[in-house]
């Protein structure tokens, strides 16, 4: 299963995600955690702890990586260049593991002059469709707002788009907008999940009246041991708070039907 996740910033995407995986790697699931955000925070919603945040390599500034593959200098200009590099191989050689959780972090895709293709942007975009369409693992994509990273042929492999969204119109529109980008890209099943809640049957109500009932897979309430958790670096599931971990389990449970409703 591939899941896409995305959302206004500061909404808490990378909690979400990072608490997911862990999920999954604890039911036993092979979990490759990409984190897509040039704002990366998915290795402490994973709970890497900080000690080893030296071994993460991200994948943009891999500069001898990306001229090895494509065969461009990179920041060059005026060049002939691979389209479709090798890029098998990179998950494995470039993902540090940690609580069964393989973490890959891609960085930033550089943005040409005049639109212009470039050697780095070629290479991240080459990777993530084959992560998408031929990887084996489940993945779990920590995506920008404008899911930037994924072009039309990567995004028709993605299972869902799961939007997070906070109680607050900002990022009701933003959520609508990942919608609309994702469904002209090809993603044929979108989902809401609603994060720091002061009244989450009420918030509910709201996001149901926004994008569907069906959309909305899960509340998540505002709690402090959740920010408490991110100050300190560590996953949630590390925590041992049963109650806290409940919410994002049924939205793991509404993730598992959307992957087996795929397989009928």
């Amino acid at each position: 299963m591939k899941i896409a996740i995305s959302g206004k910033g500061g909404v808490g995407k990378s909690t979400v995600a990072g608490t997911l995986a862990r999920l999954y790697a604890a039911a036993g699931y092979r979990v490759l955690a990409v984190d897509a955000d040039p704002d990366a925070n998915l290795a402490s919603a994973i709970g890497v702890p900080k000690d080893r945040w030296s071994e993460i390599r991200t994948i943009s500034t891999e500069r001898r990586l990306i001229e090895e593959r494509t065969g461009a200098k990179v920041r060059g200009f005026g060049q002939m260049f691979k389209m479709n590099p090798d890029v098998s191989d990179i998950a494995e050689h470039y993902a540090v593991r940690h609580a069964g959780v393989d973490l890959l972090v891609l960085g930033a895709v550089p943005r040409a002059a005049g639109g212009c293709a470039c050697a780095e942007s070629v290479l991240l975009k080459s990777l993530v469709l084959h992560l998408v369409l031929k990887h084996d693992e489940l993945v779990i994509l920590d995506m920008e707002a404008g899911i930037e990273h994924l072009g039309r042929g990567t995004a028709m492999g993605v299972d869902i788009m799961l939007a997070v969204v906070e109680p607050g119109q900002r990022s009701v529109s933003t959520a609508h907008r990942v919608h609309e980008m994702a469904r002209e890209l090809g993603v044929r099943r979108f989902g809401v999940v609603l994060n720091k809640s002061v009244a989450p049957a009420d918030d509910r109500r709201w996001m149901e009246s926004e994008f569907g009932a069906a959309a909305v897979l899960g509340a998540i309430a505002l709690d402090g041991r959740i920010a408490a958790a991110d100050r300190s670096g560590l996953s949630l599931v590390d925590l041992g708070f049963t109650d806290l971990l409940a919410p994002f389990q049924s939205l793991q449970a509404a993730l598992i039907s959307v992957s087996e409703e795929k397989r009928q």
